[in-house]
C-alpha cells in the first residue's frame, strides 16, 4: 500500500463545505492539489499560503490581485482545476454552477465527493452515463444521502422498501404561525447546521429537503414513491433505510459536516477523528412533515414525478427566489408561489446536457419576469 498522501481537489474551497473538506484534508495529512473559489480573496489568500495547491481558479474579477500576490501560481480555469490529476474532487460549488465542474472531474475517472445536489437533480441520469463510461465514483456528501449510502453498503438493493430523509425542520418548524413576516435574518439562523446562505433559506423553506428527495431519486436510482422524509430536529440521526422485512437501519453521528465529508474521502475506511467521543442525545424525536406550511417541499415530489426538465425548472426558480429575497425584493411566501408558476411552465422534451442548461437559462428569466426583479 502506498504511503503518498491523497491529492484532493476542492471545487467550492472558500464556501462552507469547501472550508470543512481542508480541515478533514488537515487531519488526514492530504496534499490539496486544487482549488476553485470565488471571490473571498482573504481566505483563498490562507488556502493558497496553507496548502500550496498545483493549480487554482477563480472569479475574473480577484485574479488580478491574485497574480499579484502570488505570481507562480498556476492560474486557470475550474474546469481545468476540475480535471487536474487527483484522487479526490470535492463538488461544493452551490446551485446548478457546480455542474460543470462535477462533469469534468467524473469525465476523468476520479472519484467525485458530491456536495453539489443541483448537479444531480438536475443532472443525474447524464452524470452516470459519464460515470460508466469513465469508471468514476460518484459518493455523497450531503449528511443525509451519506448516511443512505453507508445503511446500505452490504444490502442488496432489491430487499430496500423505502428511503428515509431526515429533516430538522428548520427555524419555523412551529413558529411563527404566521410566516408572512419572516425575514431574511430570521430564516438565516438556522438551530443545528452552520451552511451558506442559500442552502439555510432552502433548510427553512425545506425545500432542500425536496432537492435531497430529488437527489436521492438519482443517487439510489429508486422510484420517489420510495423516498420519505421525517421531521426530526435534534438531526443525530441522519437518515435511514427500511428493508422488505420491517428492519431499519439508520446512520445517527453528531451533527458536523467533516464526518460526511471524511467518509467519502476515505471510504471504505474509518480513521479515528476528533468528533469520535461526542455526547449522544437523550431523546430523538420524528414527525411527518407539514406539507401545507411548507409547499416547497411538495412542489419537489411533484417535480420528480414529473420527470425530464422538471427538477432543472424547479431548481432554477428557487435560486432566483431565494436570491430576491435575500435582498429584500419579495417575500418570504413568495417563494413557494413562484416555484409553483415556473415548475407549471416545464417544457415537455428529453434530458440532454444542450438542454439542462437551456432550461436553467428559461426558467431564471421566467422566475425573475413572475418576481420583477432584476437580473
Amino acid at each position: 500500500m502506498s504511503d503518498t498522501p491523497k491529492r484532493i481537489v476542492v471545487l467550492g474551497s472558500t464556501g462552507s463545505i469547501g472550508t470543512q473538506t481542508l480541515d478533514v484534508c488537515r487531519w488526514r495529512g492530504y496534499r490539496v492539489v486544487g482549488l476553485v473559489a470565488g471571490k473571498n480573496l482573504d481566505l483563498l489568500y490562507q488556502q493558497i499560503a496553507e496548502f500550496q495547491p498545483e493549480a487554482v481558479a477563480a472569479d475574473a474579477t480577484v485574479l488580478p490581485e491574485l497574480r499579484l500576490r502570488f505570481p507562480n501560481l498556476h492560474l486557470t480555469d475550474a474546469l481545468e482545476v476540475a480535471a487536474w490529476p487527483s484522487d479526490v474532487v470535492v463538488g461544493a460549488i452551490p446551485g446548478l454552477a457546480g455542474l460543470p465542474g462535477v462533469r469534468a472531474a467524473v469525465q476523468q475517472g476520479r472519484r467525485m465527493a458530491l456536495a453539489n445536489k443541483e448537479s444531480m437533480v438536475a443532472a443525474g441520469p447524464l452524470l452516470w452515463q459519464e460515470a460508466e463510461q469513465s469508471g468514476a465514483q460518484i459518493i455523497p456528501v450531503d449528511s443525509e444521502h451519506s448516511a443512505l449510502f453507508q445503511s446500505l453498503v452490504g444490502e442488496p438493493f432489491r430487499d430496500v422498501a423505502e428511503l428515509i430523509l431526515t429533516a430538522s425542520g428548520g427555524p419555523f418548524l412551529r413558529e411563527p404561525a404566521d410566516l408572512s413576516k419572516v425575514t431574511p435574518q430570521m430564516a438565516l439562523n438556522h438551530p443545528r447546521w452552520k451552511m451558506g446562505p442559500k442552502v439555510t433559506i432552502d433548510s427553512s423553506t425545506l425545500f432542500n429537503k425536496g432537492l435531497e428527495v430529488l437527489e436521492a431519486v438519482q443517487l439510489f436510482k429508486i422510484p420517489i414513491e420510495k423516498v420519505k422524509v421525517q421531521i426530526h430536529p435534534q438531526s443525530y440521526v441522519h437518515s435511514m433505510v427500511r428493508f422488505q422485512d420491517g428492519n431499519i437501519k439508520a446512520q445517527l453521528g453528531p451533527t458536523d459536516m467533516r464526518l460526511a465529508i471524511q467518509y467519502a474521502l476515505t471510504y471504505p475506511k474509518r480513521p479515528p477523528t476528533p468528533l469520535r467521543d461526542a455526547p449522544i442525545p437523550e431523546r430523538l424525536d420524528f414527525y411527518p412533515p407539514d406539507t401545507r406550511r411548507f409547499p416547497a417541499l411538495a412542489l419537489a415530489y411533484e417535480a420528480g414525478r414529473m420527470g425530464g426538465l422538471a427538477p432543472v425548472v424547479l431548481n432554477a426558480a428557487d435560486e432566483i427566489a431565494v436570491e430576491a429575497f435575500l435582498q429584500g425584493q419579495i417575500g418570504y411566501l413568495d417563494i413557494p408561489r413562484v416555484l409553483e408558476k415556473v415548475l407549471q411552465q416545464t417544457p415537455k422534451t428529453d434530458l440532454t446536457w444542450d438542454n439542462v442548461y437551456e432550461a436553467d437559462l428559461e426558467a431564471r428569466k421566467l422566475a425573475r419576469e413572475l418576481l420583477k426583479v432584476k437580473a
